[in-house]
């Protein structure tokens, strides 16, 4: 027989972070899709709801998905990569390096930016596991190399273009009914749900976030674990830049910029903790979705398109909810404290002592 004060299931999901998070994407759906609809001068419909709009969501939204997905491991950790958005553009040019000015076939070159990648995951593992550097100043550091060696290498003006038509299906076709960037998205996401949930290896980054030295002290090859997400997080890093270049059709030295601000707010809106320890792939899915809606949203609204300014406006909301988020996640503990600060300092009733 259930207690009564035992809390229905369903309950406990729907007023769960991501039970939440949920409710509010779909409010954002609606009110976009009641909102967001408007005609051109052609005549033609251009709105939220249209399929192909839909469509459209899903592929601006792999490559900043797959960002988030990496960094979700990091961030249980009780780490960051600030570099993920630059390792994107760095892979994105050594690409069109290898496979233009080097004459690689496609398939060998795409090989060549994932080991890469790998690599500049491994850069930043062995400054913060074995230096023991703070995560955010390497990565801050080796956000700027990427981004600087990119630059270097291209001179700031030259674009790889002209990739075959077999490479670009990646990025612009579609596959199932779907747009093709969406299945790999959908794989990457299984396979670190599955990790992180399903695995002892997993399991372990929630027990490094909340203390390192405890896991050490409990047999946990902490140095190790935290290099493999790193240099995970550049593998997929290295991966959406291809996607990248595939859906563009180019790939130039800025590509990617910003895209560490988007990835890091998908993973803390989602009730990932920026201290670690606590996080989910399902709340980091619910919240790229919820970036991804507002971003594609915003650009239908008949009042921001006559300003032609939905990339600011996103930009700005997009901040917001990153402020919005950490807030949240401290939040709670700072009322607990508070409120066991008022409770020590009310007078204690002293009982009387006997004559």
């Amino acid at each position: 027989m259930r207690s009564p004060s035992s809390t229905p299931a369903w309950k406990s999901a729907l007023f769960s972070h991501e039970g939440i998070l949920f409710l509010v994407l779909v409010a954002e759906w609606v009110f976009f899709y009641q909102f967001g609809t408007t005609t051109n001068r052609r005549g033609v419909i251009v709105g939220f709801g249209t399929i192909d709009r839909q469509f459209d969501i899903l592929r601006h939204s792999c490559e900043i998905g797959l960002l988030a997905l990496a960094l979700t491991p990091i961030i249980l950790t009780a780490g960051i990569d600030l570099s993920v958005g630059s390792l994107l553009g760095l892979c994105a040019i050594l690409f069109g390096m290898f496979w233009h000015d080097f004459g690689m076939s496609i398939p060998m070159a795409a090989a060549g930016a994932l080991v890469v990648g790998a690599l500049g995951g491994g850069l930043n593992a062995t400054l913060i596991t074995w230096l023991r550097l703070p995560p955010l100043i390497v990565t801050l550091g080796t956000y700027s190399l990427y981004r600087g060696l990119a630059e270097a290498i291209t001179h700031g003006a030259v674009t790889y273009t002209d990739f075959p038509t077999s490479f670009l299906f990646l990025g612009q076709e579609r596959w199932l009914g779907l747009p093709t960037q969406a299945w790999i998205f959908l794989a990457v996401a299984v396979l670190m749900g599955l990790l992180v949930h399903r695995t002892t290896f997993g399991r372990s980054f929630r027990a490094i976030g909340f203390s390192p030295e405890g896991s050490r002290y409990a047999g946990l090859p902490v140095g190790r674990r935290l290099a493999m997400v790193y240099v995970m997080a550049g593998f997929v890093s290295a991966l959406a830049g291809l996607i990248y270049t595939a859906r563009l059709g180019q790939a130039t030295a800025d590509a990617g910029t910003g895209y560490e601000l988007f990835a890091i707010t998908a993973v803390v809106l989602g009730g990932t903790s920026i201290f670690g320890g606590v996080g989910s792939i399902t709340g980091t899915l619910l919240g790229v979705a919820a970036i991804a809606v507002l971003k594609n949203g915003l650009a239908c609204l008949p009042a921001v398109m006559r300003m032609n300014g939905a990339e600011e406006l996103s930009g700005m909301l997009t901040g917001v909810l990153l402020l919005l988020a950490l807030a949240g996640s401290v939040l709670p503990k700072y009322l607990s404290n508070w409120r066991a600060s008022r409770h020590s300092a009310r007078p204690q009733p002293q009982t009387p002592t006997a004559a």
